[in-house]
């Protein structure tokens, strides 16, 4: 039997009699064989064990479709190998944010993508019965240590282990731009009861000053990340409320060195590469006339919020 016609006996043994179950198993089981062949793709770009042109060539598809198609996916799957570093280098959220970007009459929120819970322990220390998601078992272990309170659970924006109608507001905080918002949108307007709200949030550094602006032009030499930090959602969701907040993070040395150390595109470089970075941060660390000899360091942020209802 070849491969083409297991393919087909599964395909037909899972679709059943049709109709819309029959839809439903098979597109729960493409989801799963998308996720294993990303998981894949993900070995043998870790390994260097395959080129994009060789796994374009797997997967009936050109270099750059195969790049276009999962480099984001893998970036964005990045984040466990430096969860740590994120846990230690990545600031919270100002508890201004709070009354912004959750109603006042909600009581049940979804922090989807919750990462190692920066914003979810602000949630839950506001009073709020919070469910935390998030895709990756090393970040999960760390927001589970760090928020004890919240209901952690793995799951997706494209797959959300909740039911429907099942949660007042949901917020995204660093992770919007992560998703395939084609899945993710009617997927979070399943679990969120009529009238509930969806809040998108980022921490974006502050460059106007200038040792910031420095530290970005280091970060950013080899790749640079460009967010839709006020993005327009769609149907079902309504008319974006906005808001900006200016803040510094109280933070040190060691905690700059982690909050490069676990960015996603710093994640990704080739090891000397990434080395050579860090090195070169520190040494700006050790040289800039606002920087050095500090045992503390404020960085300037600004925290951007789009709520939209449903």
């Amino acid at each position: 039997m070849t491969i083409d016609d297991l393919a087909h006996r599964i395909a037909a043994d899972v679709a059943g009699e049709g109709g819309l179950a029959g839809l439903h198993r098979l597109s729960e089981v493409i989801a799963v064989l998308e996720d294993r062949r990303t998981a894949v793709i993900d070995e043998l770009r870790r390994g260097r064990h395959a080129t994009w042109e060789e796994i374009g060539r797997a997967c009936g598809m050109t270099r750059q479709g195969a790049t276009r198609r999962w480099s984001g996916k893998l970036r964005a799957r990045s984040f466990g190998a430096a969860a740590g570093a994120y846990q230690q280098g990545r600031p919270g959220y100002p508890l201004a944010l709070i009354g912004s970007a959750v109603p006042r009459e909600a009581r049940r929120v979804l922090d989807l993508g919750a990462g190692t819970g920066k914003l979810t322990r602000l949630l839950v220390d506001a009073g709020l019965d919070v469910v935390a998601v998030e895709p990756d078992d090393a970040m999960r272990d760390q927001l589970a240590a760090a928020v004890p309170r919240a209901a952690v659970r793995g799951g997706s924006a494209e797959r959300i282990p909740l039911p429907d109608g099942s949660v007042d507001a949901v917020v995204v905080a660093q992770a919007w731009h992560w998703f395939d918002q084609g899945t993710a949108v009617p997927e979070i307007a399943r679990v969120l009861a009529p009238g509930g709200t969806l809040s998108l949030i980022w921490n974006v550094r502050d460059e106007s000053e200038p040792w910031a602006a420095e530290l970005g032009a280091l970060m950013h030499r080899s790749a640079k990340q460009t967010i839709d930090t006020k993005p327009v959602v769609p149907a079902p969701f309504g008319a974006p409320e906005r808001l900006e907040i200016r803040w510094e993070h109280v933070t040190t040395r060691s905690g700059i060195l982690d909050m490069v150390a676990s960015r996603s595109y710093v994640i990704t470089l080739p090891e000397a590469e990434r080395t050579r970075l860090l090195a070169d941060v520190e040494h700006l660390l050790d040289t800039h006339p606002d920087l050095a000899g500090h045992e503390e360091i404020a960085m300037p942020y600004v925290t951007r919020c789009t709520r939209v209802r449903l």
